[in-house]
């Protein structure tokens, strides 16, 4: 970051390199697709560059990285949220459309496990913006209670409480598919 600073752009080129996987599976994670993430991963970099010379290594890189990111992910949730226009719910009570699964109709693992993967995407999907990062960089990016708190900007203790109610919501919203 200090060569970053004073506008290397080799250097910058690398930091991006070694990141970019990583951020754009958090993003993708959080949005619940694969979509945007790019663009917004773009983004996060871009707020990088841009606030360069303002760094300052208080925590590690990552934390200050995954600040950056949550924050561009919470107002891009926020952005979807206001311009949501037609739910599910009320597409199939206007047009009376009917969603039929049709992975029951084969029995093959392989489309077990994409149900198994939908649903729990449904399940992180429901989760509040707040627990969805919290399990997200705890579970994939594998960051302690102590990072995640830095980033998200509350106390250790809240982190666990936070990751202890969304793992709650979670084995309870797929309770179907842990008992079999």
């Amino acid at each position: 970051m200090q060569r970053v600073a004073t506008g290397d752009t080799s250097a910058f080129r690398e930091l991006v390199e070694k990141h970019q996987d990583r951020v754009i599976g958090t993003i993708a994670k959080m949005l619940g697709d694969g979509r945007d993430a790019e663009d917004l991963a773009q983004h996060v970099f871009l707020r990088v560059w841009n606030s360069a010379a303002r760094y300052e290594p208080r925590a590690k890189f990552t934390t200050w990285l995954y600040t950056i990111t949550r924050n561009l992910v919470f107002n891009e949730i926020r952005r979807r949220e206001r311009s949501r226009s037609d739910s599910l719910d009320a597409r199939i009570e206007n047009t009376g459309d009917v969603f039929v699964d049709q992975s029951t109709a084969r029995a093959d693992e392989a489309v077990l496990r994409e149900e198994l993967e939908a649903a729990i995407q449904f399940a992180m999907d429901a989760l509040s913006p707040t627990q969805r990062m919290a399990i997200v960089l705890r579970r994939y990016e594998d960051l302690s209670y102590e990072e995640i708190a830095v980033v998200m900007e509350l106390s250790v203790s809240s982190v666990k409480s936070l990751l202890f109610r969304a793992r709650n919501e979670l084995k309870e919203r797929l309770a179907p598919y842990l008992d079999g």
